[in-house]
């Protein structure tokens, strides 16, 4: 590449032969320097922020091949340079990036004051410390994930180094530029978000999600793509609710073998997620449209990325991911395309507003052309309550039912809505305000523990108690349904004046559809909806008043079940911004957009978005249907 060459030159320039330079790679975005003398780094801080800065590039500096210890020795040492109070969890060694990563629940001591800690392994060793979190509570999905990087690590350094040469590949100066995107999914509806971003040169997926909550065309319009899936540059996937993430599995399955760009709790949550909809998908059954091997093939070729930091995907495209405050690691996509000739920002979706979870969404970007904004709660009546009337209702509804011995169902989205609602319970049980016992089942329980491997993603009081052991997903109100206590779901639905939560949020299937089912005909039990109802589920026809509907018992026969339960809609707790949330996210953002699409939205909600949006800030705004193709620039 001729990018490597000019990257070479460059830091020949500004590191001295002190720094005993033997290779210069790249390995996907990042720029990796081997030394023979990682001291020479250490003693000058400043030579990698100035090769940084010089490059405009993340800067990895590893230690020469030559100078890696033998592992078992090499793990003796760290065990004695470490601390025992950092807890390690696991250490294990990739000679093909001349790294040892280190689990542990405390990875400040890993690290030690002043990176004292890790330079002595990097000196004593040879080995380049890659210090991870380990979760507060065990996590099959996160074990599983990082060992399986771990055991293809050889082949995942030549994917990053073949997407490498794929970025910085020379490109042919075009008269016409041009950029244009395409409604793939998710335009005036909400389900199968997906983006095709166009240029001459290059072909990215901005999401590629399912529709839970649809039979009918569940999945975005790929086959309206004239190019084979194994063309695509790139997929970058803004969070891992599976209408933004749950089809990014197929695309590995037809071909695909490109990069895919997210946070690094995206790609552990998807995972978690895809692999529950395969499970979800073979108990109803009926054949998943991919399998377990194609997430695993997913995993290989993610490529995670931090808030606020910019990074080649193509070369004529630059990607920054943004805090979106919806979920854990969820992003804004912004990109610089062409030089700056375009700047997009694909919000996603985004909470402008108080959670007990996230810091503010992001607002400020260096330039923005265009806005593709999500419009869920966008229509005229979509307002919700403010949080503390959303909490002191939630609260009287929990006492009523408790008082009279009934039991409460909170169906929650297992990502997001379930660590939002364990925080305001917990609330209520430190303050004294109802005496609670509560059951979390499903998926809830394993993102919990993935949430705690990532408590720099949430706010700092939330950070704090994790990184002190008093993690709130594991306060002692919270009862997990595992193999250690030993109940069964008739078991603990046998005790009086308990809250359940448990996925899924829409009673698309999972646990919540199973309590919901032994819980609907005692009229002292309660149904609280926390979240978002998807057109077509479960949950919105019984919102909508459905009190009858068959069901098939496990004999196989069909019978009515008839809801006699308290059904109670409780909003205000919502990732998504309400109607003035998302004007008002409008009307802070800077710069100011030159046009506005509207998404992630039913139809009259879109709409209705759309011609506020033009009306009330004077701007281009369009509500578009799936398949509209247009031409930005």
């Amino acid at each position: 590449m001729e990018i490597l060459e000019d990257i070479k030159k460059k830091v020949n320039s500004i590191l001295t032969s002190k720094c005993q330079v033997t290779k210069i790679e790249m390995e996907g975005p990042e720029v990796v320097i081997y030394t023979k003398n990682p001291k020479a780094f250490f003693e000058n801080q400043n030579f990698v922020a100035k090769t940084a800065h010089e490059l405009k590039k993340r800067v990895n500096i590893r230690t020469d091949k030559s100078l890696l210890g033998e592992e078992k020795e090499s793990e003796k040492k760290i065990r004695e340079i470490v601390p025992l109070d950092a807890s390690i969890q696991d250490i294990y060694f990739d000679p093909a990036f001349s790294q040892v990563t280190i689990e542990s629940i405390k990875p400040g001591l890993v690290i030690g004051k002043g990176g004292e800690t890790s330079k002595r392994i990097t000196l004593e060793t040879g080995w380049t410390p890659n210090i991870i979190r380990a979760p507060t509570q065990p996590s099959e999905i996160l074990k599983g994930i990082r060992h399986h990087l771990h055991k293809y690590s050889d082949e995942r350094k030549k994917i990053l180094q073949e997407t490498a040469e794929k970025i910085y590949s020379e490109i042919a100066p075009n008269a016409n530029e041009w950029v244009r995107f395409i409604a793939l999914g998710g335009f005036k509806q909400v389900g199968r978000s997906a983006i095709l971003l166009e240029t001459p040169h290059t072909k990215i997926l901005l999401d590629c999600g399912i529709n839970v909550a649809a039979t009918d065309e569940p999945y975005p319009y790929l086959d309206a793509l004239h190019f084979p899936l194994s063309e695509l540059d790139a997929v970058i996937v803004s969070h891992a609710h599976l209408d933004h993430s749950g089809f990014v599995p197929y695309l590995f399955k037809t071909g695909f073998r490109g990069p895919v760009y997210c946070t690094l709790p995206t790609r552990d949550l998807m995972t978690l997620l895809q692999f529950d909809y395969i499970d979800v998908t073979v108990k109803e059954g009926k054949e998943p449209i991919y399998s377990e091997k194609d997430v695993k093939e997913m995993v290989k070729y993610c490529i995670a990325r931090e808030y606020r930091e910019v990074t080649d995907i193509a070369p004529d495209i630059r990607l920054t991911l943004h805090n979106a405050a919806h979920i854990l690691g969820a992003a804004s996509v912004h990109l610089h395309i062409g030089e700056g000739a375009h700047n997009l920002v694909y919000t996603s979706d985004i909470k402008f507003g108080f959670t007990r979870l996230f810091n503010n969404v992001d607002m400020h970007y260096p330039r923005l052309e265009t806005l593709i904004i999500e419009s869920t709660y966008g229509g005229r009546e979509s307002i919700q309550p403010n949080r503390q009337m959303a909490e002191d209702k939630m609260l009287q509804v929990l006492k009523e039912t408790i008082q009279q011995d009934g039991n409460i169902l909170i169906p929650v989205f297992a990502v997001g809505r379930g660590q939002e609602i364990m925080l305001v319970l917990e609330n209520f049980y430190r303050k004294g305000l109802i005496d609670l016992k509560c059951y979390v089942d499903g998926m809830t329980r394993e993102a919990n523990a993935i949430h705690t491997a990532y408590p720099e993603y949430m706010r700092q009081g939330i950070q704090r108690r994790i990184l002190q052991n008093d993690s709130p997903f594991t306060a002692e109100l919270f009862e997990p349904m595992n193999n250690k206590n030993g109940k069964t779901r008739d078991d603990i639905l046998e005790e009086k004046g308990i809250v359940i939560i448990a996925s899924s949020g829409m009673l698309t299937g999972g646990a919540s559809v199973e309590y919901l089912y032994k819980m609907a005909e005692d009229p002292k039990n309660c149904l609280i909806f926390v979240g978002y109802q998807g057109e077509g589920s479960l949950g919105r026809k019984i919102q909508s008043g459905l009190r009858t509907f068959p069901i098939t018992d496990k004999k196989g026969k069909t019978k009515a079940l008839n809801l006699k339960l308290r059904v109670e809609t409780v909003e205000g707790f919502s990732g998504h911004s309400d109607r003035n949330q998302l004007l008002a996210y409008v009307r802070n953002l800077k710069p100011k957009p030159k046009r506005i699409f509207v998404n992630h939205g039913e139809k009259g909600n879109a709409a209705d978005f759309a011609k506020t949006l033009s009306n009330r800030f004077k701007l281009n705004a369009t509500s578009l249907n799936n398949l509209d193709a247009i031409r930005l620039r």
